[in-house]
């Protein structure tokens, strides 16, 4: 493997973003969850119609992991309103970062999470703050490892399952 691109996506990258983020989400979680839950989780959150909503919010920006042919991971932050909790004009959320398994531990989720260090900075904000499942230990760790710590909980709803996301922060 190369080293991945890092780049903005644009309207032109939804159908790529689309099966992107379901492949990433569906790996990452399916084995926890039941099939039904699952694909109504993944038609409602990545349907065409939200994703161009998102890619057209000005306080939200996608960003692409690009090995030579094949796109292996991608970035979702968010700023002002647009942040899924929090709306604090000093803060930047990170709400996915996502990364295919065949290309973990390669790196390539550290190049998306340090291109938004680079935006927050770029933006003179304070601080980073994202939310991550319990019992995802793989993301925790690598949270942690990159300086987050805990300070809050939320529910998130998956299909009929409550389950619990560590809200973590990280000043800049």
């Amino acid at each position: 493997m190369t080293s991945p691109i890092i780049r903005i996506a644009t309207a032109e990258d939804l159908p790529v973003l689309q099966h992107l983020g379901k492949e990433t989400f569906y790996e990452t979680f399916a084995a926890c969850n039941t099939e039904e839950a699952m694909q109504k989780y993944l038609d409602e959150s990545f349907s065409a119609e939200k994703l161009q909503k998102e890619l057209q919010n000005s306080g939200s920006l996608f960003f692409l992991a690009c090995d030579l042919d094949d796109t292996v991971g991608y970035l979702k932050i968010n700023t002002g309103s647009a942040q899924t909790e929090l709306q604090d004009e000093y803060s930047l959320e990170i709400e996915r970062i996502y990364v295919k398994s065949a290309y973990h531990g390669k790196k390539v989720g550290q190049l998306l999470y340090e291109k938004a260090v680079e935006t927050a900075l770029g933006q003179k904000k304070k601080y980073l703050w994202l939310g991550v499942w319990e019992e995802n230990h793989r993301a925790l760790r690598f949270y942690r490892k990159n300086g987050f710590t805990e300070f809050g909980k939320h529910l998130f709803r998956l299909g009929n399952e409550e389950q619990t996301d560590l809200i973590m922060r990280k000043e800049l």
